[in-house]
């Protein structure tokens, strides 16, 4: 692959990866991103926590696309990329890897030292008792309480969202929490939520192992993600990017590959396993 040596460099000369992934690792399983090549929504903002919580007709709303959009994220399978990353786990090479995705593909691969910072899509938990449930038996319940949604044709947005428009949401049932009667909320963390502190100090602990930062199909536009980046820097450990189009870290970059990603991280760790 043209202008791969480089990246084949960096990595050898800095064997302990903290590896950071997001949705461009996904897009060749047919999830959407969420992002142009300049950084900029390609959709409106997704659910806000806040809104989310004050507003039922939201939360129908949501839950009424997320019926149709789950077929996606459900039938979707690891990429190469995925595939490759979890090669270069089995070889030693990544320390952690932490990704922005909810998809759970990366473990579906193989990696095993995975950080899911902004949770995972297949769990729903209950803002009252706090139980976790998968998000599959959910699935079972809208679609049972809700059938006549079943036949509407939507286009696949990403994280299992669903384009719906203009369309009274206000008959669409949701069901409670079985357990207490709370708000069912997707264990995914939404815009205006925080991350929660143990997985922020998981991913310190590793950077502090870590040689250096490689980030792998993502813009690093939200900055759950770009600080950690901000925090290598900082220690003095060097950041690459494998990224089609602009990211945030662009100005602290020791490299930059623009390149898809599934194809340059499986040419890597072909050629490292060489």
């Amino acid at each position: 692959m043209d202008g791969l040596q480089p990246l084949i460099d960096f990595v050898t000369q800095h064997p302990r990866l903290l590896v950071i992934t997001g949705a461009g690792c996904s897009t060749a399983a047919g999830i959407p991103d969420y992002r142009d090549e300049n950084g900029a929504w390609k959709r409106r903002e997704p659910m806000r926590y806040q809104l989310f919580v004050e507003s039922a007709l939201a939360r129908r709303r949501y839950w009424a696309r997320s019926m149709l959009g789950w077929r996606t994220m459900a039938g979707a399978l690891p990429t190469a990329a995925h595939h490759a990353l979890a090669q270069l786990e089995r070889a030693g090479r990544i320390v952690q890897l932490v990704t922005q995705n909810v998809d759970g593909l990366h473990q579906a691969a193989g990696s095993a030292a995975v950080v899911d910072l902004h949770g995972r899509i297949d769990t729903v938990c209950c803002l009252g008792c706090g139980a976790r449930s998968p998000r599959r038996d959910l699935q079972e319940a809208l679609m049972a309480r809700n059938p006549d949604w079943l036949a509407l044709d939507a286009r696949s947005l990403p994280d299992g969202d669903a384009d719906l428009e203009s369309l009274d949401f206000a008959s669409f049932h949701v069901p409670v929490c079985p357990q207490c009667g709370g708000l069912l909320k997707p264990d995914v963390v939404f815009f205006g939520e925080s991350v929660p502190r143990e997985r922020v100090a998981d991913v310190r602990a590793a950077l502090a192992q870590a040689d250096a930062v490689l980030v792998a199909g993502s813009s690093l536009m939200v900055y759950s993600g770009y600080r950690f980046v901000e925090e290598a820097v900082a220690a003095g450990r060097p950041v690459a990017a494998v990224n089609r189009g602009r990211t945030r870290a662009d100005p602290v970059l020791s490299l930059k590959l623009e390149a898809e990603v599934g194809a340059a991280i499986e040419a890597l760790a072909a050629e490292l396993a060489a």
